[in-house]
């Protein structure tokens, strides 16, 4: 890793790339903010792999990485994409990863299916609060990781001091496990009097490696050169001692013994591949015409060699159908199939595409496997079980596809032809179905309201809506039985733009988006009576039917309540019934504003029947009048519900999140610290006010914060916005 002086055999340009056996697989999962370069870092190392002829390129054209039309359209990665390359016969799997909030559903499948990450930190733009956040979530499960500085040639870039924000940023207690191998050479002034980076010295080494010519040249540096390396080699020594597993060997170089620099780079790989020595690199894309980009090499030994093979992924949680444990062998060829679609996509020409991770066993071409999805039914994908076919199994090359014959514990493939595959389903032997636990996924709290354009986009909505939430579990999708629209629920506007693109592009599905509509209700805020009166004579039998009711309010959540008071036979037992269907019918109409009523005892007192012209519709009219003119005499409050919220927010935030929750009519219930620098806030806020919350709060947190909302009650609106409502329906009306 680094500093080894073997010679490195690339990988054929657009050769379909499958392991035989998972030491020889490297999974890693390419983490930083939109901007950092992620997706030209994917595709310098495919350029110096020898994946691509050129940069950026493939060799018939296109890129490797963001190669969907949206893509293009937003300059931004919208996805999780797989680019394949080969380094000293280590196929590595790299995952890029869309660093915009919005998208952080593809980033957790990204670190779902990854053994290590790369986090691509921007020495122009810094670490920002989301990259610290994902950071953590990293060291929570003892992800193994490195640091990659981009950007070096901005103005006012600074090597040096971005790896000490790094430190700071993701060091906690120990700032000594974040260190550099490489010290950047520049060149000399040009003139916007910018010396440009043109080469790495390696601090175990010693070594100079030039990238002027766009390949990577090696040489001894001269003797003007090591001093300036020395202070930085010495603390990267006693960092990789202090992580070394031969406890003597720190006494002895504290004594003055030279260690090996063979012995410091196994211990280097060792202490990176467990997750407790975070390595700093530079890389830089190759320049037009060059093969090799600054740093690149560097980064894939460091893949090759200090990132940790699947063996040493746990393996997530498996179990039987039905629930019970099963414990199987990391990473076993032998085992049983258990597999994870990370990701489903929808390909024009192939139709659905699954990008799979096997944990267990082996995967094949016209297999029969047991496709298994459960606990993900609140966001519109119903629990299922079936048997399905596997297509072809293909690595991605761009937009291409290129066959393989098998994927093996430890590896990733693209699996065609999954019609009921959806992201996070597990794939197990037809005889043997298993279910891994799904990972973590963002809630999406963004309402969009949505339409049909027309009534040929009607009859194609349906199935398009379904494909969509089988592509993203981060989407949910409502049906709102109360507002009788049709919602989805995203991560943010441009997750929505996104959503609403595919919709139209690749399902043919034009939708319009409507104003997202809160279910509110209506209750009698005082006792009132009613007197339900239907009279009529029009030839034949005629109608008759006379009710007097009594309406009162009932404490939240008791729903309306019937009660049957009625003395003497005024009204006959059979059409008591039709009474109250006609006042619950009317109920669920509302009363004021059109909105349903609850909360209210109904009690029917009196009334008159006619011997030959009552009949039960009859009484059903005459419960609906009774029930509109008791409302006409009586207070009406609009209930608007009401949402618990509870915010997690960097302290610095704290006093502006609390501001805000507080002009939108939220109470603040209280704060809690959790861990360092962290606050949680639980405050009540009308759902009417936190529509765009998931927008708003991210703006004014930096993207640091995050939200979680759970419903709590109805309860009365305050009355200048209850009449603002009013007066709009009855606009509509």
């Amino acid at each position: 890793m680094g500093d080894k002086t073997q010679t490195h055999h690339p990988g054929a340009a657009g050769r379909a790339l499958e392991a035989d056996q998972p030491a020889s697989v490297r999974n890693v999962v390419l983490v930083g903010h939109s901007g950092s370069g992620k997706t030209t870092l994917v595709e310098a190392l495919a350029l110096a792999a020898g994946a691509v002829n050129r940069a950026g390129r493939k060799e018939d054209g296109g890129t490797v990485s963001d190669y969907d039309e949206i893509e293009h359209r937003q300059q931004r990665s919208v996805q999780l994409s797989l680019v394949p390359v080969e380094w000293d016969g280590i196929k590595i799997n790299l995952l890029d990863t869309p660093g915009y909030a919005d998208f952080v559903g593809e980033l957790r499948a990204g670190l779902r299916a990854a053994d290590a990450a790369l986090f691509v930190v921007s020495a122009s733009d810094g670490v920002d609060g989301s990259t610290r956040m994902v950071w953590e979530e990293c060291a929570a499960v003892g992800m193994p990781r490195a640091i990659v500085i981009t950007h070096l040639e901005a103005a006012r870039a600074d090597f040096e001091e971005m790896t000490r924000i790094c430190a700071e940023a993701f060091g906690g207690d120990d700032p000594d496990a974040v260190l550099p191998l490489y010290l950047p050479l520049r060149g000399p002034e040009g003139p916007d009097g910018h010396a440009p980076v043109t080469g790495l010295i390696g601090l175990l080494s010693q070594k100079l490696f030039d990238y002027s010519t766009g390949e990577r040249k090696e040489s001894e540096p001269g003797e003007d050169q090591l001093p300036d390396i020395e202070e930085a080699r010495n603390r990267l020594i006693e960092g990789i001692i202090a992580e070394s597993e031969d406890e003597t060997l720190m006494e002895r170089y504290l004594g003055g013994e030279q260690v090996d620099v063979t012995t410091l780079v196994q211990d280097l790989e060792r202490a990176v591949a467990r997750g407790s020595f975070f390595p700093v690199l530079a890389a830089a894309p190759a320049a037009e015409g060059a093969r090799q980009g600054l740093g690149t090499v560097e980064l894939l030994e460091l893949v090759t060699g200090g990132f940790p093979t699947p063996f040493e992924h746990p393996l997530p949680d498996v179990t039987t159908i039905d629930g019970k444990p099963r414990e199987l062998k990391p990473c076993d060829t032998a085992g049983p199939l258990v597999a994870e679609v990370v990701k489903t996509s929808s390909d024009p020409y192939v139709g659905r595409v699954s990008l799979v991770r096997v944990f267990s066993g082996t995967l094949r071409p016209d297999q029969t496997v047991h496709v298994s999805g459960h606990g993900l039914a609140d966001r519109g994908h119903e629990d299922h079980d079936v048997d399905e076919k596997v297509g072809a199994l293909t690595m991605p090359f761009g937009k291409q596809q290129r066959p393989v014959t098998h994927a093996v514990a430890g590896d990733l493939v693209c699996v065609a032809k999954l019609g009921r595959a959806e992201t996070g389903d597990t794939l197990s032997a037809k005889d043997d179905p298993l279910l891994m636990e799904p990972w973590r996924m963002p809630d999406p709290l963004l309402p969009i309201a949505i339409q049909a354009h027309s009534k040929a986009d009607e009859d194609k909505l349906s199935q398009g809506l379904s494909r969509l939430v089988a592509e993203d579990p981060t989407m949910r999708l409502e049906q709102n039985q109360d507002t009788h629209q049709v919602v989805l629920w995203c991560l943010g506007e441009a997750h929505a733009d996104v959503a609403l693109e595919r919709l139209r592009s690749r399902y043919g599905v034009q939708v319009d988006v409507v104003p997202h509509k809160v279910s509110l209700r209506e209750t009698f805020a005082n006792k009132a009576t009613g007197r339900g009166r239907h009279v009529k004579q029009s030839g034949g039998h005629g109608q008759y039917a006379i009710c007097e009711i009594e309406v009162e309010p009932l404490p939240g959540g008791s729903g309306i309540e019937f009660v049957d008071k009625v003395v003497g036979g005024a009204v006959p037992r059979q059409f008591i019934p039709s009474v109250e269907k006609g006042v619950r019918a009317q109920a669920a109409k509302g009363v004021a504003a059109g909105y349903p009523l609850v909360d209210v005892r109904v009690t029917l007192v009196d009334g008159k029947a006619h011997s030959v012209d009552s009949s039960d519709a009859a009484f059903q009219t005459a419960g609906a009048l009774a029930l509109r003119e008791a409302a006409a005499d009586a207070k009406i409050h609009l209930l608007e519900p009401v949402a618990e919220v509870s915010v997690l927010v960097g302290d610095d935030y704290v006093g502006a999140v609390m501001s805000d929750l507080s002009s939108r009519r939220g109470r603040v219930l209280g704060t809690e610290q959790v861990g360092s620098g962290r606050t949680v806030i639980r405050a009540e806020v009308p759902e009417f006010e936190i529509g765009r919350y998931a927008v708003d709060l991210r703006s004014l947190s930096h993207g640091t914060a995050r939200f979680d909302r759970s419903y709590a009650r109805h309860e009365p609106m305050p009355p200048q916005i209850a009449e603002r409502i009013r007066e709009q329906a009855g606009d509509n009306g």
